[in-house]
């Protein structure tokens, strides 16, 4: 397949809510945006949430240098068939046909991420097999973006730095600007002045409200932040997470949804837990922030967290700059992270570097991902 300027390419995203599979079709070099082509969600099932969260579980518990835990296979195939049926259904319903377009890219189900450490390298795992993907679309398919990067020393995360700074461009917006990603966890990309680039996870965001409401009650979230909203926050269980080492080291540094514990708000209320993890998240945003080489002109959120009042209530609390929706400067906040994964299918395809020191840190501009054809 030749490359061509302007590649079509549906791009996938499985995030650690387990909630659903993000679909969006986007035009692009690999450089420039193009255009946007349709987005859309399909809701996970359950039994692939529970063979997953069983392959989380297994995942957790594997020690390394011991063989890869069985349910991995399961697991792969499970989410491969979802996003088999959710692209078909997608690609029906918008009326596309999977011969306009060009590539896939599926970032896959991430069941564990370990940041490297002192003398110990990174592990992050993705689960989804990309050739039954291949197979079933008929279509090359872009996969395994993080472990080259893990392998070169990076942290493995975040990858859609590139993308959120191909998004400013498209917007002509004026540098310095960051993007927030709330997610499972908390991830900032400052794009600024004189082609700056330079990311990393802040905290935990969502994911370790979702496990506290999830422990707690039958909902799998703290909807419309109305548990933190009718909560206090508990200033002693406040401080101490933010005593975590994780703030106290500068970036390129990542996290996985699980690095930090739920042992310190087990003995408060529903209400008051979720209101000092959502305050918690904040704090560790507006720490982010300040830690950035350039001061931002405006904070654009992206993710599933900016759908919590409370949780973006408290941000704006802790910042002194605007902050925004990603629907407030025309982007699409919640396929922006399926949109990242289309462009770096199309890097992945031409060679292009898909991290960079200043966002994972590795050595030099790196190269990622694997191609795999019908």
């Amino acid at each position: 397949m030749a490359v061509k300027r302007g590649m079509r390419v549906l791009g996938f995203m499985t995030g650690t809510s387990l909630d659903a599979v993000d679909m969006a079709v986007l035009e692009t070099d690999g450089e420039a945006i193009g255009a946007f082509g349709p987005a859309a969600e399909c809701k996970l099932t359950a039994q692939t949430r529970a063979v997953v969260e069983e392959a989380i579980a297994a995942a957790r518990a594997w020690p390394r240098g011991e063989p890869v835990p069985g349910v991995f296979e399961a697991a792969a195939a499970a989410i491969a068939e979802e996003h088999l049926v959710a692209a078909r259904t997608f690609l029906d319903e918008m009326g596309e046909s999977a011969g306009r377009i060009d590539l896939v890219g599926v970032h896959g189900q991430t069941v564990l991420h370990e940041a490297p450490g002192a003398g110990r390298p990174g592990r992050t795992v993705q689960l989804i097999d990309a050739r039954r993907v291949a197979e079933g679309l008929g279509l090359p398919v872009a996969f395994d973006f993080r472990a080259a990067d893990v392998a070169a020393g990076g942290q493995g995360a975040p990858l859609a730095p590139v993308y959120h700074q191909a998004l400013a461009r498209f917007s002509r917006m004026e540098p310095p600007v960051a993007v927030l990603n709330l997610g499972g966890v908390g991830n900032v990309t400052l794009i600024g002045q004189g082609d700056v680039l330079e990311a990393f996870d802040t905290g935990p965001a969502n994911g370790m409200i979702d496990l506290f409401v999830q422990s707690r009650s039958e909902a799998r979230r703290d909807e419309n932040g109305a548990l933190a909203r009718s909560g206090r926050i508990d200033e002693r269980v406040l401080a101490a997470y933010l005593d975590h080492s994780h703030f106290r080291a500068t970036g390129p540094k990542s996290l996985d949804r699980f690095d930090f514990s739920l042992e310190p708000v087990a003995d408060l209320s529903l209400e008051d837990g979720a209101a000092t993890l959502t305050a918690f998240a904040a704090e560790a945003v507006a720490l982010g922030l300040c830690a950035c080489s350039q001061s931002p002109r405006r904070v654009i959120v992206c993710g599933g967290g900016r759908h919590n009042p409370a949780l973006m209530h408290a941000i704006r609390k802790r910042l002194e700059v605007p902050v925004s929706a990603a629907e407030w400067v025309g982007w699409r906040g919640d396929s922006i992270e399926a949109e990242a994964f289309a462009y770096l299918a199309v890097r992945t395809f031409t060679g292009l570097p898909i991290s960079f020191p200043a966002t994972t840190g590795v050595p030099e501009p790196l190269p990622g991902g694997r191609i795999v054809r019908p």
